[in-house]
């Protein structure tokens, strides 16, 4: 079985749908996925901030069973957890959403695998998620590739967290994960989760740079990591373009590479929305 993790609210669905689609259309295996999502209802804090929606999950779902009928999306409410831990911290207002700090909770969310790998969902796979799935982690908390500008501005083994292969086993041995919601709790941090993660790290495995590309794709990248990023032309300036963005992801970067995926994604999203608008207009009846 891979084991993976991705969190957010509904928001995240265009990302997810995209990362699975591109997972499954580049991976050559028998093993089937199971793909955890971590969400949660914190609408006291904002309006949008409601847990990804039971339908979105049955529609991915769907999605990945017909690539292998073991495979499955397992939706994982974690308010409960999030309320007890963090609700008022210092982090609630974190750079991205609250919803970044929900992977501190994979060592005390009931039934989770010892080994996890958790992705950002503005992520694409080039190349067979087995190349890093299959890393050895067993003598190390994780394993991650260098943050492209935090290895030049912060120091050179500074980690993006956005690729995290876990070893859960060993997370609970160092007590990482206790040790980085202490943190999140106690003091504001300038990239919350990400931070915290580093802080609290006893033993790490440094990855290449192709399995967290956050600026290039390469023939070699195995991950495309579409975080923000500075770009020089017509002036210097950062845009955060996401893989979902299909005509800037032509326009700007000039892929065309994962047209198989984004065209699938394009028409699955719309089959989701029409699906959802006849189930709307039926319970209107």
């Amino acid at each position: 079985m891979i084991n993976l993790l991705f969190s957010g609210n509904g928001k995240v669905f265009d990302g997810v749908l995209t990362c699975m689609l591109s997972i499954l259309k580049r991976t050559d295996t028998k093993e089937a996925f199971r793909i955890y999502v971590y969400t949660m209802d914190v609408t006291r804090i904002k309006p949008e901030y409601t847990p990804i929606s039971e339908e979105m999950i049955a529609f991915l779902d769907g999605v990945v069973k017909q690539y292998h009928p073991d495979n499955s999306v397992v939706r994982v409410d974690v308010t409960e957890l999030y309320e007890k831990e963090f609700k008022h911290c210092p982090n609630e207002g974190a750079y991205c959403s609250p919803y970044t700090l929900l992977r501190l909770f994979a060592d005390i969310v009931p039934d989770m695998p010892d080994k996890l790998l958790y992705l950002d969902v503005d992520i694409l796979f080039n190349r067979d998620i087995c190349l890093l799935y299959d890393t050895d982690v067993s003598d190390v908390e994780y394993a991650a590739a260098r943050d492209h500008y935090g290895k030049y501005l912060i120091r050179p083994d500074y980690v993006n967290a956005g690729v995290l292969l876990l070893n859960l086993k060993k997370i609970k041995e160092t007590g990482l994960l206790v040790k980085a919601r202490k943190l999140i709790k106690e003091k504001k941090l300038v990239f919350a989760d990400q931070s915290a993660v580093i802080r609290s790290t006893s033993c790490k495995k440094m990855l290449p740079q192709k399995f967290n590309d956050q600026k290039f794709l390469h023939k070699s990248t195995v991950v495309r990591h579409f975080s923000k990023r500075l770009f020089y032309l017509p002036y210097p300036h950062t845009a955060n373009i996401k893989q979902w963005r299909v005509s800037d992801v032509h326009r700007i970067f000039h892929y065309y590479v994962f047209d198989d995926v984004l065209y699938e994604y394009l028409y699955l999203k719309r089959k989701f929305e029409e699906e959802t608008q006849t189930e709307n207009f039926r319970n209107r009846i």
